[in-house]
């Protein structure tokens, strides 16, 4: 009769603590808690004709309020604020930063928001055809020597910020080292453009050949030609 008390008694305790471990965990849940983020700002509608070249900041932190469980369903990587820019034109623009725009879970309130202003310059846009320059460096192997370097294309057509674009005379490849080379050969290279806010309008790597031959060796001095007859040689 006892060990039936104390097994009953012991069943009763696992149950108790049981229901106290579960009713913990809702009320754990169920707290309110407070998170940052860091939200990238995302320009949208930028018309071709303008190039974005400044903006005072890259993301918008901030403080949300919610339930652990509401805040599970926050996804990082898929929050963004966006910032409606189809309708800019060139020079400086300022935007109050709102909220509102950014999607969170039911039961996520966001409180607070820094920066709580955006400044954005944009620049009209601008093209232009420039020449490629190969960046060539080290020296081919002993015995050898180099014919010439050419790249293909010549030329490309670049765009962007239009006081870059301006300025732009040439591009030049990635540097390529040729150390020890022993036969023409052809290497794809990247472009250097020097600046953030101009591209390639077709970003494709060119092709750089370089020509190299081996060096024919020292010549041998003539030999001397037959006597005709009757000549004689003085000396």
């Amino acid at each position: 009769m006892a060990s039936r008390l104390s097994n009953l008694h012991f069943g009763s305790l696992l149950l108790a603590a049981g229901i106290a471990l579960v009713l913990w965990g809702m009320a754990h849940s169920a707290s309110t808690i407070e998170r940052g983020f860091d939200v990238p700002v995302v320009f949208q509608g930028l018309p071709d004709e303008l190039v974005l070249t400044d903006q005072t900041a890259d993301v918008v932190n901030i403080r949300v309020l919610g339930t652990r469980a509401a805040l599970r369903n926050i996804t990082a990587s898929k929050l963004e604020y966006p910032v409606e820019a189809s309708g800019n034109k060139p020079g400086l623009a300022i935007y109050e930063v709102d909220t509102t725009q950014i999607e969170v879970p039911r039961g996520v309130t966001i409180v607070s928001r820094s920066p709580a202003i955006l400044e954005a310059n944009f620049e009209q846009a601008a093209r232009r055809s420039v020449r490629v320059r190969p960046d060539i460096e080290g020296e081919v192997a002993e015995g050898y020597l180099l014919l010439g370097v050419t790249v293909e294309p010549r030329e490309v057509w670049l765009t962007g910020a239009r006081s870059e674009v301006l300025r732009l005379r040439e591009v030049v490849t990635e540097t390529l080292d040729i150390s020890g080379l022993e036969e023409t050969t052809e290497r794809k290279a990247s472009l250097f453009m020097g600046t953030g806010h101009v591209w390639m309008e077709q970003n494709q790597p060119v092709t750089v050949r370089i020509e190299v031959a081996r060096l024919i060796g020292p010549e041998l001095p003539p030999e001397p030609l037959p006597l005709m007859q009757g000549e004689v040689v003085e000396g």
